[in-house]
This record gives structure tokens, C-alpha cells and sequence, in this order.
């Protein structure tokens, strides 16, 4: 049974989060932690809370299940835009420059290699 967590308007842009999302798509729980953890960049410490929260999530709908026994692993990882603020600054000669400050939105699923047989 899979769980899902969601990060919305995060003030990172998309381009900078997708380069640590690659990093743990479809690697194991654990491991994908680890990653996280010792990456250098900003966005690893949002993407790992929210990690952290999808497999509180996963917990929340396996009651009496262990993480560590049913071999979660992240299944699916994305980033979306999210809205844009969009400033003006001086330029030369009486111009103005856009500056878009970017967001993004992070959508993670967690999913157990385990599958119990159904009756």
C-alpha cells in the first residue's frame, strides 16, 4: 500500500529541487535518507522532511506494520512549478528587469516491495 506526501509552494525554484529528487527516485527508504542527508544543497533538507513524512503517512495506514520489514522504497517523485512572484528592478536608462522568484510543488510516494496476497 502506497502513501503520498505533498510540499506546496516551496520557496525553491523547480530547477534546483529536481537536481535532488533524481538523486533518491526509486531507491530504498533508507537509503534515500542517507542521500538526503548528507547532500549539500538546501532543497535536501526539505525533500528529506517530507520523506520523513510520507513514511509517517505509510505508517498511518499500515497500523502494526514496520517500515524496516516491508522494504519501502520511494516510487515516484516529481516537482510541478508553483507560482511565480514577480519583481521589477532598476536598470540602466530608465528600463526595469523582471526578477521571478520561482516555487515549486514536490509530490512523493512511498510504496512497500512486499505485496501480501489478498483474500
Amino acid at each position: 500500500m502506497e502513501a503520498i506526501a505533498k510540499l506546496n509552494n516551496c520557496p525553491t525554484s523547480p530547477r534546483k529541487m529536481r537536481l535532488v529528487v533524481d538523486l533518491i527516485r526509486g531507491a530504498q527508504v533508507e537509503k534515500a535518507l542517507y542521500i538526503l542527508k548528507f547532500t549539500r544543497k538546501e532543497a535536501a533538507q526539505r525533500v528529506e522532511k517530507l520523506l520523513l513524512s510520507a513514511i509517517k503517512n505509510w505508517e498511518a495506514k499500515n497500523d502494526g506494520q514496520r517500515p524496516e520489514d516491508n522494504q519501502l522504497f520511494v516510487k515516484t517523485v516529481f516537482v510541478d512549478g508553483g507560482r511565480q512572484l514577480k519583481r521589477l528592478r532598476p536598470a540602466p536608462q530608465g528600463r526595469g528587469h523582471k526578477i521571478r522568484k520561482r516555487s515549486n510543488h514536490v509530490t512523493l510516494v512511498v510504496d512497500s516491495k512486499n505485496i501480501e496476497p489478498k483474500n
